[in-house]
């Protein structure tokens, strides 16, 4: 019998992972798939579509069922309940309708690529005065509020306190440099929102970026960026009129006039819009594979040391730091190509790519312009771009329309495609 590959989660990290396996280990392994949805979310493009006005539910969702049988990959609509690693074992309840009983599936590799919980409900008074951009329910709460409810008073947009495991702690990356700490999961979309609004602001007569705070836990907002490309965006941000909180802590709570940090800093604001800590599941907390907040311990292959069976990519892994889907890509390949050498098809040399991270991001600016970040620095490299205008905004597009295109399946000259046009040709 073929090996059996469960992939856990069907965004981009268990996506990308099943297909990379497909791809590198042709028709050598069996694969299935558990998501507790039926679509993949693309994410990155929801504050684009509200600032739009349009409906992102109508426009950023990949069917998964048909993508994947495609790939003769079987599909189970499913919320996950338990991993047993010894046992190889994960239990998980079917969610097409209420009332399903507990099923079983045994494997012989799992990828645990199923992102992690967005703590909003550990932010006091979210649910009464807060507002977000991480799906459709809260993307199409917020584009009610811009166009039926907004009043054109004081907006303050941030993170709270992300609170990273010790599950990379030991790893070093580019040549010895210590791993990094994060004080927030993800701060492009700050950024973007940010910038974004402030040119809706503007073209509905509403306001300026006058009228924007931005606030971080950290010393420095969008950290993993680099010092270099973070001082150029908040010097162009400063000069069209936008106001900077940094060193904030954490977020204590949301109140009708404002956001009251822990820092003992408050910030009013009419519009509130937050991005929250970023927490494990709980299926995955006190396993032997996890660490002590529940993120998966891997190696720079993605493997766990102790069960190398198992693999981890995207946010649910800890080495994943900050939780960005560009690292997630980098390691999707690295499982594909790791599980193609267990299974003959690649050898050593071409298999052991070890994870090296960078930092890309594309983000909205709002008037068909954005910016472009690709950088390593954070973790120990040199390279820190930014590039800014109409064509970070074509390629941003572009990459939504080839990945909805493709099914996922991104060609390998994408990414080379895209630093060729933003960093030397304009």
């Amino acid at each position: 019998m073929k090996p059996h590959v469960l992939v856990l989660g069907g965004n981009f990290a268990g996506l990308g992972s099943a297909l990379k396996i497909r791809e590198y280990c042709g028709d050598s392994v069996r694969i299935s798939l558990i998501d507790q949805k039926d679509y993949l979310l693309f994410v990155p493009n929801i504050p684009l579509e509200i600032f739009e006005g349009r409906d992102p539910a109508r426009t950023l969702r990949l069917d998964l069922p048909n993508t994947l049988a495609d790939e003769d990959i079987e599909f189970i609509q499913a919320e996950v309940k338990a991993i047993d690693p010894d046992k190889k074992r994960v239990d998980f309840l079917p969610n097409e309708r209420p009332g399903s009983a507990t099923e079983t599936l045994v494997y012989d590799y799992l990828v645990i690529a199923i992102g992690n919980r967005l703590a909003f409900d550990k932010i006091e008074g979210f649910a009464d005065h807060g507002h977000t951009v991480t799906n459709f329910f809260y993307g199409n709460k917020l584009r009610k509020f811009l166009e039926n409810d907004y009043k054109g008073g004081p907006i303050a947009i941030g993170s709270a306190r992300f609170h990273q495991g010790d599950g990379a702690r030991d790893i070093t990356l580019y040549g010895g440099h210590p791993f990094p700490v994060a004080e927030a999961a993800c701060e492009g979309p700050p950024v973007e929102v940010m910038l974004a609004l402030g040119t809706w602001l503007k073209e509905h007569h509403k306001g300026s970026p006058k009228t924007i705070t931005v606030f971080t836990p950290s010393k420095l907002i969008a950290e993993d960026a680099g010092e270099k490309v973070v001082g150029k965006l908040l010097e162009i941000a400063g000069a069209m009129g936008f106001h900077y909180v940094n060193n904030g802590q954490d977020i204590t709570r949301l109140t009708k006039d404002g956001v009251e940090l822990k820092s003992g800093q408050k910030i009013d604001a009419e519009l509130k819009i937050i991005f929250p800590d970023w927490a494990p599941h709980d299926f995955l907390k006190g396993l032997p594979i996890s660490d002590n907040k529940g993120f998966v311990i891997t190696d720079t292959l993605m493997r766990n040391p102790r069960y190398p069976e198992i693999f981890a990519a995207g946010d649910a892994a800890a080495i994943t730091v900050p939780k960005l889907g560009a690292i997630a890509d980098q390691e999707c390949d690295i499982v594909g190509r790791q599980m193609a050498k267990d299974m003959g098809k690649m050898n050593s040399e071409e298999a052991d790519n070890h994870l090296a991270p960078v930092t890309y991001c594309i983000g909205d600016m709002g008037d068909k312009k954005a910016f472009y970040i690709r950088s390593n620095s954070w973790f120990g490299g040199t390279e820190q771009v930014l590039k800014t205008g109409r064509i970070p905004f074509l390629l941003k597009m572009e990459f939504k329309n080839l990945y909805f295109g493709t099914k996922g399946k991104m060609p390998k000259w994408g990414l080379e495609a895209s630093e060729l046009l933003a960093e030397k040709l304009f």
